[in-house]
């Protein structure tokens, strides 16, 4: 529970939000410690509704990065997934030899070999998203019909996080 000293109250004038006793920074950081720790049990429970055995989570996550952000250098692919060159080159080539990824030219610079998502690996992905999609489906018809309106109104501001994160990340 986040605690709130007035409900709905905020510094008169500040647009800071909510006031405590402790302070609005106090406030913040409890709903941030709180927001992250909820979002890191979905991320793990989002893991797990994974199909077993079929791409490691560093795998999958490289080749829908490919499929929405369109092809890039293995080093951005390496930066971006937090591991070293030479794991991602074998990342790459695993991908490669399973016809989910394939090396291609940069039409920019001929001396660039970027790398891409292929027709098999959009499938993939596609069936993936799919089967999460199904599973968490269940899950969310089990909450009450407040709260999944709570979280249909959220999803603007989890989607512009998103992609501030991402745009930080750059």
């Amino acid at each position: 529970m986040i605690p709130t000293g007035t409900a709905g109250s905020t510094a008169a004038g500040s647009g800071v939000g909510p006031v405590t006793d402790a302070g609005p920074a106090t406030v913040a950081g409890s709903e941030c410690d709180e927001l992250g720790t909820a979002l890191e049990r979905l991320v793990s429970m989002w893991r797990r509704m994974a199909v077993p055995g079929e791409l490691s989570s560093t795998a999958a996550f490289t080749l829908a990065r490919l499929s929405r952000d369109g092809p890039c250098r293995l080093t951005e692919l390496a930066a971006h997934e937090k591991v070293s060159q030479p794991a991602m080159t074998q990342l790459v080539s695993r991908l490669e030899g399973q016809g989910l990824a394939e090396r291609c030219g940069d039409p920019g610079d001929a001396r660039v070999v970027n790398v891409g998502v292929t027709a098999r690996g959009e499938e993939l992905i596609a069936r993936r998203r799919a089967a999460r999609a199904a599973r968490f489906a269940e899950l969310y018809a089990t909450l009450p019909a407040s709260h999944q309106a709570a979280l249909a109104g959220a999803l603007p501001a989890l989607q512009l996080l998103a992609e501030t994160g991402s745009r930080a990340e750059q």
